[in-house]
């Protein structure tokens, strides 16, 4: 699938359906309530919309009519376009720019510093891979 960016409020619904894992409408609403206020009919609309992209799937949920939503993908495929747009606005396409800048307010945990050391290995492999495939 191509990458799309999502307006605004269809990626906060995707947000917070991630971090709960599965929820209803009404669970959603609630949970957005504070920071997104919104009815119950826009919350359904914006799963709709999200559903009719792949990025949500639903099922019945086990007690009366409410459906229970879950992200089709991960999170890091699913919010892919709104990190490349960020990339391009606001830091001209430099994505080191980017990594820098979160660590410059808070310095990274020893278990995010040694999952960007993997994540850098796999990328050095993959280049590595990259060249030798072409040769």
């Amino acid at each position: 699938m191509s990458h799309f960016t999502l307006p605004p409020a269809e990626r906060d619904v995707l947000a917070c359906l991630h971090q709960a894992g599965e929820a209803t409408a009404r669970d959603l609403r609630e949970k957005l309530e504070a920071y997104r206020p919104m009815s119950h009919a826009s919350v359904v609309t914006l799963l709709t919309r999200l559903a009719a992209k792949g990025l949500v799937a639903k099922e019945k949920g086990p007690v009366g009519k409410a459906f229970v939503f879950r992200p089709a993908r991960r999170k890091g495929s699913a919010f892919r376009g709104a990190v490349n747009e960020l990339v391009q606005r606001v830091f001209h396409g430099d994505p080191i720019t980017l990594v820098a800048s979160l660590f410059e307010g808070r310095a990274p945990t020893t278990e995010q510093v040694t999952r960007l050391e993997a994540l850098l290995e796999d990328l050095k492999a993959r280049q590595s891979g990259g060249k030798e495939e072409a040769s």
